[in-house]
């Protein structure tokens, strides 16, 4: 292509583009001045001027343009009706090219006269495509096949395309900033080019049509995620020539024929649909142009599709299929949390927390497809989302109308989920363009469900992909690993295991699955919900508070908060809220269970405890405060610190231990790809039928605790409740994390050594609060300041972690004390441990015989009492210490069962180690009622 063919090119794009934009700006103003009867005809004929207009430029051009108009011609789902009838026609055949080009490339390329390769060769093609035309033949030994047959010169039209595509969506994105779709553009630079090569047609062709003759199990039994559809065999290939075997069929866009053979379109879209769903999901290996001219339909019953034209396919890798397979997941669920996660795992990163508006936009990609006779109100339906979702973002960024057009959200978005968002288009247009309404989150469910389960239904994990491939601290360690191998992931779905004895790790150990629809691999680093563990961690806060002579165990609560003084609560003490003797165990209770998302109003349930009124006398009866507990200690911790909950927290506890980014009481946003996912012990919910309650437990959490078991998991893994301050139960952490606190209360206050080297990332790396990533508003050219950064205005010194999110610290660390070691202490009080467990000079401040000391439960062992305290979880989750013994643990799991594989554990651990075991853990000693699942009635164990 000379250099004259490239500007004429290049002019009659811009310049047909430029009309085109104009003409809709001059419209815009004069509709505005017309009745509105009469404005639905002038952008009718707006759109029918401009559609002939771009259609004829596509045709006189062909290359990449006919592509490019073909794959418009089929989004009847959101263009215009007057464009999808105009460029429609570019899904017949364009004008063929000379048969004297076609047998010289053809001779060229296999090394032989035509009357030496076919017994028979029809002169009028098939079809003529914008990269080859198509030609029917017989080769020598009598085969039909069809023969395809790159045109002449196409290759270096098709570069220059591209390259003309790409200015004008950079000139469109400059114009219109909300059509930016220079990622779309890019990642069709990267993949358009290999469609010129027929042979890696040939061999994706094959890889495909193996793919799908697989039969798939879903992990039921079941078999149904196979498709049955029709490939047409490779015969040969070279550069530019293709020759596959003949199939007889109908067009798609051939109605007349469809409904004389009798065909279901209906079904014939759904089976499409699956073999895609097959690819993306199950194979990772997908051809990413699925338009009406790619597909034909067997004449023969039941009428299979069959699928052409494999040279644009894309593969991507098992993460990224998991990726997407949990985006789709997570938009049929609502699951905010794992689309956020899912969202981390494929490389998209956001600049703004807005996770209901991806949540919508996510959505829109997997919503019901609409048929073209809907199509005007589907468009109407994402203007008018686009423009809630604008305003919500003008709202959240404190933008004015014109930065928020010019703002984009998007930092980064993955080259292979373009493409993947491009064939979800085009399988809607499709379906528009027949007429039929597909349900794809019903279609695609299986096949991504599968995705995500294929690690548990391909067989047996092998043991070094289960367990997370650390170095062993102990020998203690590797017994450790091959006793949870026996237990087996039927027990276990996710868990964490850490271990402190005399100050030194001993075992820092992970294992499983971050959830039932996470296949990756549970890390030390991921942040279990722990429930009720998260009391013995506010309880540690209000200590913190005493220690400092902020506040004191003897003080009346409403002197430190005064509208907490109402309703016979005058005399109620910071004592008796640490040891459950308040007599507001049921407070709130009601308000909860008949608003669940009412737990995520932190200041709201503040003013509302106040309100409450005591059911027993202050230090008369000790009875479980499983949610009250919380929001009574954390009002005392805001009120006596004069500062925010989530402040004391990182300025009594995380900071000091060196644990950022692994302890949390509501997580900040952009820590979602390291959270595990709840899941239920199904056989274990059975079991709940021998509850038992005693008089320390609330009747009414008794009577709703089968219900809470199965509907707790719902709740909790959702983005409102896990980012929610629930002092109570919404602690997230890693047992790396929780061990190291404990084994700080086992002594008194010191700081343990840093943490082991072998564990990997380092204990305290990641940024507890993480940072967006930022960027300029966009600005149109030459408005730029020079010498401005075009990645962002990131502040001198930071950068980014794996995820795109900002590395700088909320507030001054002083790392140096932080990683000091035993010489720095997070308590002064010499009598912190009498006060901790409530005995001593505090003995007098708890329920005599009662299981809790000042917010610690306490445990006793067979042969007498045991200086070990800490907490358990709704779950399984722990943490406690042994002070005799300088012994911490903690244990996280995120399949909630009712506690058997967290006692055997804690059991296995103390009986290697010759330490006596608590009565918790035991396997017939009487169970606390800080986990609700305790009060069943023992079962024989290990």
């Amino acid at each position: 292509m000379g250099w004259g063919n490239i500007i004429t090119r290049r002019l009659k794009v811009f310049s047909m583009s430029l009309l085109i934009y104009f003409d809709y700006k001059a419209v815009q103003k004069r509709v505005q001045w017309v009745s509105t009867g009469k404005r639905s005809a002038m952008w009718a004929k707006t759109h029918e001027r401009n559609a002939r207009r771009v259609l004829n430029l596509m045709i006189e051009l062909e290359g990449l343009w006919v592509k490019m108009g073909q794959y418009l011609s089929t989004r009847a789902d959101v263009l215009p009706e007057p464009y999808i009838n105009v460029l429609k026609q570019l899904q017949d055949s364009l004008p063929p090219r000379p048969f004297e080009e076609v047998r010289g490339t053809i001779e060229k390329e296999l090394g032989k006269p035509m009357s030496d390769l076919f017994a028979d060769f029809v002169l009028d093609p098939l079809a003529t495509a914008s990269i080859a035309q198509v030609h029917r033949a017989t080769l020598a030994d009598g085969r039909e096949v069809v023969v395809k047959i790159q045109h002449d010169g196409i290759k270096e039209i098709i570069l220059e395309d591209l390259k003309n595509a790409k200015s004008l969506v950079e000139w469109i994105a400059w114009a219109e900033p909300q059509y930016d779709f220079n990622p779309m553009i890019d990642e069709w630079c990267k993949e358009a080019p290999k469609e010129l090569d027929f042979n890696h047609e040939a061999e994706n062709t094959r890889t495909v049509s193996r793919n799908l003759s697989d039969r798939t199990d879903c992990g039921s039994g079941s078999i149904s995620s196979a498709v049955d559809v029709l490939i047409p065999e490779v015969i040969q290939s070279t550069d530019k020539i293709l020759i596959l075997e003949y199939m007889d069929g109908i067009r798609l866009n051939d109605n007349d024929s469809l409904e004389a053979y009798g065909v279901d379109k209906q079904k014939l879209v759904e089976e499409i649909t699956r073999a895609y769903a097959h690819q993306i999901y199950i194979d990772g290996f997908f051809n990413g142009d699925p338009h009406p001219g790619n597909f034909l339909v067997s004449k023969e019953p039941p009428h299979k599709p069959i699928l052409l034209d494999f040279g644009l396919t894309k593969r991507i890798s098992k993460s990224m299929s998991q990726a997407l397979a949990k985006m789709f997941l997570s938009c049929a669920e609502g699951d905010h949390v794992a689309l956020l996660s899912a969202f981390a795992e494929m490389g998209l990163k956001l600049r703004v927390d807005m996770p209901q508006q991806a949540m919508d936009i996510a959505t829109v990609f997997f919503r019901q497809s609409t048929t073209a006779n809907e199509a005007k109100e589907n468009i109407k339906a994402l203007n008018d989302q686009r423009e809630r979702n604008a305003k919500a973002l003008q709202e959240k960024m404190k933008l004015n109308k014109n930065e928020v057009q010019r703002f984009n959200p998007v930092d980064a978005f993955p080259g292979d989920a373009i493409i993947f968002m491009r064939v979800l288009n085009l399988l809607r247009g499709l379906s528009a363009s027949l007429n039929v309404r597909i349900v794809y989150l019903d279609i695609m469910r299986p096949f991504a469900e599968s995705t995500l389960l294929g690690s548990l239904t391909d067989g047996q994990i092998p043991n070094s992909q289960w367990i997370y491939d650390s170095p062993a601290n102990s020998d203690l360690e590797s017994k450790l690993r091959n006793y949870l191998l026996e237990l087996g992931s039927d027990k276990i779905l996710g868990i964490q295991i850490c271990a402190y004895k005399d100050g030194k790790v001993i075992i820092d150990t992970a294992a499983g699955m971050l959830g039932k629809y996470d296949p990756r691999p549970v890390q030390p680093d991921s942040l279990f919900p722990v429930f009720s563990v998260t009391k013995g961690i506010t309880a540690g806060m209000v200590h913190w508070l005493v220690n400092k002579e902020k506040l004191k165990y003897e003080k009346t609560v409403a002197n430190i908060w005064p509208n907490f003084g109402t309703n016979r609560k005058e005399l109620i003490k910071v004592h008796h809220l640490l040891n459950h003797t308040s007599g507001l165990q049921n407070a709130l209770g009601d308000v909860v269970k008949n608003d669940p998302l009412f737990i995520c109003d932190w200041e709201e349930t503040l003013n509302q405890i106040a309100k409450c009124t005591p059911e027993t006398e202050p230090g008369s009866a000790q009875i479980y405060h499983y949610l009250s507990f919380g929001w009574l200690c954390g009002g005392v911790i805001e009120h006596a610190s004069g500062k925010k909950f989530q402040e004391v927290l990182e300025e009594a506890i995380v900071r000091p231990l060196h644990i950022e980014g692994e302890l949390y009481i509501g997580i900040p946003p952009g820590v979602e790809s390291r959270l595990a996912a709840l899941t239920v012990d199904t056989e274990e919910l059975q079991k709940l039928s021998g509850i038992r309650a005693g008089p320390d437990v609330p009747q009414e959490l008794l009577n709703n605790v089968a219900q809470m078991a199965s509907g707790v998991p719902v709740l909790f893994n959702t983005l409102n409740v896990r980012r929610a301050i629930i002092p109570a139960a919404n602690g997230h952490c890693s047992a790396r994390a929780l061990a190291r606190y404990y084994a700080a209360l086992a002594t008194g206050g010191s700081i343990p050594p840093p943490h082991s080297a072998n564990s990997k990332p380092p204990l305290g790396s990641h940024v507890h609060t993480p940072k967006f990533p930022t960027a300029p508003l966009k600005k149109k050219k030459g408005a730029g300041k020079k010498g401005a950064s075009s990645t962002g205005n990131l502040q001198d010194g930071s950068n980014t972690d794996k995820n795109g999110y900002s590395q700088l610290r909320t507030s001054d660390v002083d790392d140096d004390a932080a990683a000091a070691g035993s010489g720095s202490r997070i308590f002064s009080s010499d009598k912190i441990l009498d006060a901790f467990m409530g005995v001593g000079g505090y003995e007098s401040m708890v329920h005599p015989n009662g299981k809790f000391g000042l917010g610690f439960r306490r445990y006793n062992h067979s042969s007498g009492t045991l200086r070990c305290f800490g907490h358990s979880g709704m779950g399984g989750s722990t943490g406690f210490c042994d002070v005799e013994n300088n012994f911490a643990i903690a244990v996280m799991v995120n399949k909630m069962s009712l506690g058997s594989v967290t006692r055997s554990i804690v059991r296995f651990i103390l009986e290697e180690l010759g330490l006596p075991v608590p009565d918790e853990f035991s396997v017939s000693g009487e169970k606390g009622p800080d986990m609700v699942l305790n009060l069943a009635q023992p079962q024989q164990q290990r």
